[in-house]
């Protein structure tokens, strides 16, 4: 198997070695040395941009001499690559692993042991700017172009420059890695982010699909009963439409046009392009269907009518209140000593859960839920001290 090379930029700053791995031997091979490594960085590509049943279309890995593209699509036995994201003596460096972890658990059942998230770990150092091209061109003074995030990476055969985009992205994690590694050790945070890191290993794909759809739908809570009933079917319909033709949802009709469309309830496809829910070309493909579903919502019994579930919200006693606000402004004394943005030190639903529990030690503060162990030790003694404790 020979080396390919691939430029890091236009300036020629770096010659990068790379391996297209494109068979079950080669795979084996590779992930056999793999484990022989301390780091190695991680990165995978999708097509959620421009398909419904959103896939893995390329997996990057990278050690600090050379990277490895591996084609999921030619190959039938993924298992030698899940057996190195598992193996917990090797060092896994992403970048915003979220969307990864899902992904993986999704396509492959895998799990990712031993993370290091470079997005998560520039959090506790106060770093604004955390997108990786933003990190990328800040420490190595390379420019990768944003354009290739929205590429069709299902698509074969991969363009060089998109082949170039996939090594760059993965080639310098490793690098990254020891150089914020060592600012959060110097700093003294990195246990707080190995915190994290091994909280975000935990994280699973998640079917957004469930009925009703209006629960997940931005804006349904507004909505009356019968308006309700005409948005369930069109979502309904969307749903289907988009999984016949294997396109992203807001590739088939936005929400924009969804809401408009149930408030609306037109009754003709003519009245929908005049509202500018539906261009005219989407009127010519989807205008009847959805003319039915606007319909069939109109039609259904009141009685059978779905209502969006309410959660009735305890009022507030005074008390709760004024621990809210002392917890913030608590919060805002130490974001800023620490160079840390508020909502990392600790979030607004974190702050209402302690001001209503009211925890008396510490013991009782780090059994709530989603209070982390780094959180208790920076903030545990304020926290007390603001209740009065």
């Amino acid at each position: 198997m020979n080396f390919r090379r691939s430029r890091v930029n236009n300036q020629g700053k770096k010659i990068l070695k790379y391996k297209f791995i494109e068979s079950d031997d080669q795979l084996e091979t590779i992930c056999n040395d793999l484990r022989k490594e301390k780091i190695i960085g991680v990165d995978l590509e999708a097509d959620s941009m421009h398909c419904f049943k959103e896939k893995i279309c390329l997996i990057q890995i990278a050690t600090d001499r050379e990277a490895f593209l591996i084609d999921p699509f030619v190959l039938k036995e993924i298992a030698p690559f899940i057996r190195v994201l598992e193996d917990k003596e090797i060092v896994k460096v992403f970048h915003g692993a979220d969307f990864d972890i899902r992904s993986l658990d999704r396509d492959y059942s895998a799990r990712v042991n031993n993370l290091f998230d470079t997005e998560i770990a520039c959090r506790f150092l106060g770093v604004k700017e955390r997108g990786l091209a933003a990190l990328l061109k800040e420490h190595f003074n390379v420019i990768a172009d944003k354009k290739f995030q929205r590429v069709d990476w299902s698509k074969r055969p991969l363009k060089p420059d998109m082949i170039q985009y996939s090594v760059t992205d993965v080639s310098h994690l490793t690098r990254l890695y020891t150089i914020i590694r060592d600012r959060l050790k110097t700093m003294g945070r990195y246990d707080w982010a190995r915190e994290e890191f091994e909280i975000q290993e935990t994280a699973r794909y998640e079917n957004n699909h469930n009925l009703p759809l209006f629960r997940k739908f931005k804006g349904a809570g507004r909505l009356d009963n019968r308006c309700l009933a005409v948005l369930e079917n069109l979502l309904r319909l969307r749903l289907a439409i988009a999984e016949e033709k294997d396109r992203p949802l807001f590739k088939v009709i936005d929400n924009h046009a969804l809401m408009t469309l149930a408030c609306e309830r037109p009754g003709s496809v003519d009245k929908m392009v005049k509202l500018r829910a539906l261009s005219p070309k989407q009127a010519r493909m989807y205008g009847a269907r959805c003319r039915d579903a606007i319909r069939a919502g109109m039609d259904l019994a009141h009685k059978d009518l779905p209502s969006y579930p309410r959660t009735r919200r305890p009022k507030k006693d005074p008390r709760i209140l004024n621990r809210i606000t002392k917890l913030k402004k608590m919060r805002e004394s130490v974001s800023e000593f620490l160079g840390m943005e508020p909502g990392v030190v600790i979030n607004n639903t974190l702050i209402n859960v302690i001001a209503v529990e009211n925890p008396a030690d510490r013991d009782a503060l780090l059994n709530i839920d989603t209070m982390r162990r780094w959180q208790t030790e920076v903030l545990g003694e304020k926290i007390l001290s603001v209740l009065g404790h």
